[in-house]
């Protein structure tokens, strides 16, 4: 199907003749979906007759309130950076001027409150949807996607079964807990060389399901689990489960979850004189978690699924960009969000349209170079070739330890 385009005089007639795809708004010029090819995050978009342009709404969620909302706005600022640059140079599909629109969502982290948010987004006929952050609520929220016909790009889903259920909607930009876990248990086998291990989660799908991998890894290394303990997501006191672990001894701590979480139980296990190295994943490898484990942050390890910013060809101008736009740090997958934007552009000029199935099927046969580097998706959705980076702390600033490519 082609567009259909009312023309009007006024940005109410405009609304009022909206078809599925879009409405009446602005125009702007033809740009290319590359990364690389971008105009000042400070530029204003043009700003053309309003009745002159199809609206195209990108949906994004991820929490933007509570105690993730620092990681939730990281992802939706890298999705606005990039369709802000974006329509400062302008788009057009199919010899139309698009002006796209982001249509972010707070999901709170919440799996009841994503599948809420996605219905929304679909009843808003988004082209495609950036997000969700966490496992949790992606995994749920995936189906109603699906149902729709509309492409899911998570930027740090990491949980493997998020790719796992067998939609063809479901997509992600980051690496999965099948490489991560591995990853940080490798670390704990051959550098740390622990004899003594004890993993612990925060009873969320993404921190079990690190947790589990990690120890599968360990297992199949010779180590056996010396203790498996959960808390949650609202947690702020560890004492019992930490006096459990100094009474154990052991060489190396596994810590699956959040920041906000992980941070604290980094510090009261230092306070409880244990000495144990602390490893943990994406969601506590943040900027923020010196100000949350405090000096403890020094015997920390973690990883993250992607490639670090420092080491992308182009990290150090996105982060001047991001920091003069938004000012404040990138917390952590940022520059995911701005390819999953980019990504989604490019899928819909190879598709020639804005209709979400035409884009959806885009999608799957991406092949782009990104910010974050090259994307290029398998059968279920996942990256061909993921990357983690291992950081420690130093100076209370994360230090790449090491790269691991799949």
């Amino acid at each position: 199907m082609r567009f259909k385009f009312a023309y009007a005089v006024s940005i109410a007639a405009a609304v009022a003749m909206a078809t599925a795809c879009g409405k009446k708004d602005e125009s702007g010029a033809s740009t290319q979906a590359s990364a690389t090819n971008t105009a000042p995050a400070s530029a204003a978009p043009a700003a053309p007759a309003a009745s002159e342009a199809t609206v195209v709404k990108i949906g994004h969620v991820a929490p933007l309130t509570g105690t993730q909302a620092h990681l939730g706005k990281d992802n939706e600022n890298g999705a606005r950076l990039a369709l802000e640059e974006i329509s400062a140079q302008g788009l057009t599909i199919d010899g139309h001027s698009i002006h796209l629109e982001l249509d972010s969502q707070d999901d709170a982290a919440d799996p009841r409150t994503g599948e809420e948010v996605a219905q929304k987004l679909v009843d808003d006929h988004v082209v495609a949807v950036i997000g969700h952050m966490n496992s949790g609520v992606s995994i749920p929220a995936s189906k109603i996607y699906s149902d729709a016909g509309i492409a899911e790009i998570s930027p740090s889903t990491t949980n493997p079964q998020y790719t796992k259920q067998g939609y063809k909607t479901t997509f992600r930009v980051v690496a999965t807990d099948a490489l991560q876990g591995p990853v940080l248990a490798n670390y704990a086998l051959k550098t740390l060389h622990a004899k003594k291990v004890v993993v612990v989660d925060d009873s969320s799908a993404y921190g079990r399901g690190l947790a589990d991998e990690f120890s599968k890894t360990m297992q199949a290394g010779g180590v056996k689990i010396a203790a498996r303990e959960q808390t949650t997501e609202k947690a702020r006191n560890y004492k019992a489960i930490l006096t459990k672990i100094k009474r154990i001894q052991p060489d190396v701590v596994m810590y699956g979850g959040m920041d906000v979480t992980g941070g604290p139980f980094a510090k009261e296990a230092a306070a409880l004189g244990i000495k144990a190295k602390i490893l943990a994943g994406d969601g506590a490898c943040t900027s923020q978690l010196p100000d949350l484990a405090g000096d403890a942050v020094q015997n920390v390890v973690c990883s993250e699924a992607g490639l670090a910013l420092a080491k992308m060809d182009k990290g150090a101008d996105f982060e001047k960009k991001y920091e003069a736009r938004f000012h404040q740090p990138v917390q952590i997958y940022a520059p995911f969000t701005y390819d999953a934007m980019y990504l989604i552009v490019d899928a819909m000029k190879r598709a020639n349209s804005v209709e979400a199935a035409k884009v959806l099927a885009a999608i799957a046969t991406t092949d782009f170079n990104g910010l974050t580097g090259h994307i290029a998706f398998d059968d279920k959705g996942d990256l061909k070739a993921g990357t983690i980076t291992l950081y420690d702390f130093k100076d209370k600033k994360k230090d790449v330890l090491d790269v691991v490519k799949q």
